[in-house]
């Protein structure tokens, strides 16, 4: 097995194609065959069911190489660049995944002071779902994942950035908007708005749970200031773990922000990786300043 037919394999992969990873490559398509013909050979297993006309599906033997050989060749990158600049500054690029209500929290954040420490360093990141997340974590596809720490696999591993309490949404309108504190049973009658992006929508029903009540959904929502534009609508409540530091929703209209009298389990905010992996420099330096910059006590804890 050589690092050269892990290369040719993931860019098949990816391309889902032989012809385009060879010209992805820049080689023949005959000598991408042939190093996955001998990679198959060499390992003693089938990779990819060859299809004509609808190109290239991995096997599962395929799916878990795909994962580890994305790995091995980033640290085979890594090991060049860290060689040819010992003692200098990190350098190259690192994909990170994030939940999409967490983005607009903290990767702006992100992407504008880990540069200030790490220059050399190209800062990717990609959204998605907490399946999603760490499906990319494991097929290398990410190093790193800010998520919350719900449905983690036994393939992920966490690292608490720190911890958040949800808190009710309502229209300024509404009859309870004037009280600071509610308890939960008190939004019983009232029709409610919840985010439903997995998996977010079952934590929630089981935090209102918590609260003796089984909410009348009327909508559910996957984006963040869908569910806050609805509220301010007067159209129903929600409950939230992220307080933006604006009480007004995209169409400007007020929002209150109620904090909950029930005893509600709080919800971890924590970066995952994969627990099988080695991590690179680069990831191990993001979680270095994650942890620095967003970690308890430095933060507000209200604040998500």
């Amino acid at each position: 097995m050589t690092l050269r037919q892990l290369e040719y394999f993931v860019a098949a992969a990816e391309a889902g194609t032989m012809s385009s990873a060879a010209e992805e490559l820049s080689v023949s398509q005959s000598a991408v065959s042939l190093a996955i013909a001998q990679l198959e050979r060499a390992l003693g297993a089938q990779l990819f069911l060859r299809r004509r006309a609808k190109g290239l599906s991995l096997t599962p033997a395929g799916v878990h190489l795909r994962g580890e050989a994305r790995r091995l060749l980033e640290h085979v990158g890594e090991l060049e660049s860290s060689v040819g600049s010992l003692g200098q500054e990190l350098t190259g690029r690192l994909v990170i995944g994030s939940f999409p209500t967490l983005t607009p929290f903290l990767i702006p954040r992100i992407l504008q002071e880990f540069p200030a420490e790490h220059p050399g360093v190209q800062i990717d990141f990609m959204d998605g779902s907490a399946v999603e997340l760490q499906e990319w974590l494991l097929d290398g596809r990410c190093e790193v994942a800010l998520t919350y720490d719900l449905g983690m696999s036994p393939g992920v591993t966490t690292t608490t950035l720190f911890r958040a309490k949800p808190h009710v949404l309502v229209s300024v309108d509404h009859p309870l908007a004037h009280q600071g504190k509610v308890w939960l049973r008190d939004l019983a009658d009232y029709p409610a708005i919840l985010i439903g992006y997995p998996p977010s929508a079952d934590w929630f029903t089981k935090v209102l749970e918590q609260g003796g009540i089984t909410p009348q959904v009327l909508h559910r929502a996957v984006d963040f200031e869908a569910v806050r534009s609805l509220v301010a609508r007067g159209i129903g409540w929600s409950i939230l773990v992220q307080r933006p530091a604006i009480d007004v929703s995209y169409e400007n209209r007020r929002l209150a922000m109620l904090d909950i009298r029930d005893h509600i389990d709080d919800i971890a905010v924590v970066l995952a990786t994969p627990a099988s992996a080695r991590l690179t420099r680069r990831a191990r330096a993001f979680i270095d300043f994650c942890t620095a910059t967003f970690a308890a006590p430095k933060r507000d804890r209200g604040d998500a």
